[in-house]
């Protein structure tokens, strides 16, 4: 039994709860005097009562954004393989340096908030830095041992990314349609919102193609800063580019087609080349074995180290470099504007560039966060929570028992659908069995029309 953390709607502070047993009960463990929860003992519906309708409304603000972490790769590719590794793991170095090189990816982990345990980025980053002092002082023999040791790395970091692509889109067939499922499940849960509103905007550090795959499946048409059918290249100029239609029998201004998300992969993506000083991206088909055939085409570098799947970002220098520099401008601009709501998803806070737009998004009094999480292992969401200062415009939903995706999308998320037809029932099923008392009261106090019908439908019914 794990330990979940919630805090929704009008919570004051974090409610910490377990399992008690499994027909989805909970006893809540901090010993708060709740409302709706008098002896601390509550159901998953009781939960579903508050965090549903909170996040039904949270969805349809103004402006959306989806943050995703690892953590949905490794819920998707747990529920597919029932197993599921991240491709971050550790490194052994044979360079002459390796001791240095260590000793300054642990000194970047530490700063990050992951220990004394650095990953496969903190030392690509690293080497990168140390690589260019050896050219710098034109040490030519150890610059060259320490490129291809780099180059082999960052092959071997490759293949990694593509292996977890490959498990998922290999698994049996039941597993994989299963996982595929929650998956796009998942993404129109925050891909449906109306038409009077602003695009969802999902951002993402990780590398490999398992939003594009789910939107491919689940019919989303994304839209980024790539241009072009064959090898679409990355343009700096940002159009709003948006997708419209005309409505039949109709005349007037188009219509927002529904579905429709701008997408933005922070940390670069292992189909993402940089060729003859352009960001290209290639054909690479979602779960390929091997990325190096895929390389072979004219015009394309033969060289692993020209994939754009770095760098770490706790180093603000290499953000600021092509094509970063445009990532993070679109996400900033996107999260810090007046009624927007940012939602997490899988990311663990581990990225201090990151972190510090959100922190800048808080400052408007009208923004939301809404951090999901399977676990805060590391302790930094919470410290994040209480060092920012701005509680109110937080919510937490983080634990095993309700951040995994299956509880997300069975109970938690909203519904995935533009469903004028549910909220019309809705409005009908509230104006039919209202207490006699509320419409007496209702019916003297709003005007009626030539049907008798009240014209405020929002002070009518009871919300």
């Amino acid at each position: 039994m794990g330990k979940n953390t919630i805090k929704v709607r009008d919570d004051n502070e974090p409610i910490e709860f377990e399992r008690i047993d499994s027909d989805n009960s909970f006893k809540m463990t901090n010993g708060l005097s709740l409302e709706w929860c008098s002896d601390g003992i509550f159901h998953v519906s009781d939960l579903r009562k508050r965090v549903e309708p909170w996040l039904s409304s949270l969805f349809q603000s103004e402006h959306l954004s989806l943050l995703v972490g690892s953590g949905l790769t490794t819920a998707i590719q747990y529920a597919a393989c029932g197993s599921a590794n991240n491709g971050m793991g550790e490194v052994k170095l044979s360079s002459k340096y390796a001791t240095q090189i260590n000793s300054k990816a642990i000194e970047s982990s530490k700063k990050a908030g992951r220990g004394d345990t650095p990953n496969i980025e903190d030392k690509i980053r690293v080497m990168c830095e140390l690589l260019h002092g050896l050219e710098i002082i034109g040490n030519t023999s150890e610059a060259d041992e320490l490129r291809n040791e780099l180059n082999q790395i960052i092959d071997n970091f490759t293949k990694n990314i593509t292996f977890i692509e490959n498990q998922i889109a290999t698994a049996p067939d039941d597993k994989r349609t299963d996982a595929f499922n929650k998956l796009t499940m998942f993404l129109m849960s925050f891909a449906s919102r109306t038409g009077t509103r602003d695009r969802l905007n999902i951002f993402t550090t990780n590398y490999d193609r398992l939003i594009e795959a789910g939107a491919d499946i689940a019919g989303i048409h994304l839209i980024d800063r790539f241009v072009g059918s064959l090898s679409p290249i990355f343009r700096s100029s940002r159009l709003d580019i948006d997708m419209h239609y005309n409505p039949p029998g109709i005349r007037g201004e188009p219509r927002y087609l529904e579905g429709v998300v701008k997408f933005t992969k922070l940390h670069g993506s292992i189909d993402w080349i940089n060729a003859n000083n352009y960001i290209r991206k290639i054909g690479l088909p979602f779960g390929v074995e091997d990325i190096d055939p895929y390389l072979k085409a004219p015009g394309l570098p033969t060289t692993p180290s020209k994939i754009m799947i770095y760098p770490n970002a706790s180093k603000d220098r290499e953000t600021s470099e092509y094509p970063y520099v445009e990532l993070f401008r679109d996400y900033a601009a996107s999260i810090c504007r007046p009624n927007s709501t940012l939602v997490t998803y899988g990311y663990s806070f581990g990225d201090e560039h990151i972190n510090r737009v959100i922190r800048d998004m808080l400052t408007i009094p009208s923004t939301h966060l809404v951090v999901i999480a399977f676990d805060d292992s590391m302790g930094r969401i919470m410290k994040y929570y209480n060092e920012w200062g701005r509680t109110n415009q937080m919510s937490l939903i983080i634990g095993a028992d309700i951040a995994n995706i299956d509880a997300l999308i069975n109970y938690y998320l909203p519904k995935p659908a533009i469903d004028r037809t549910t909220i019309r029932m809705n409005e009908l099923l509230k104006k039919r069995y209202d207490s006699p008392k509320e419409e007496t009261i209702s019916s003297k106090s709003n005007p009626k029309d030539e049907k008798g019908e009240n014209i405020d439908d929002l002070t009518h019914y009871k919300c």
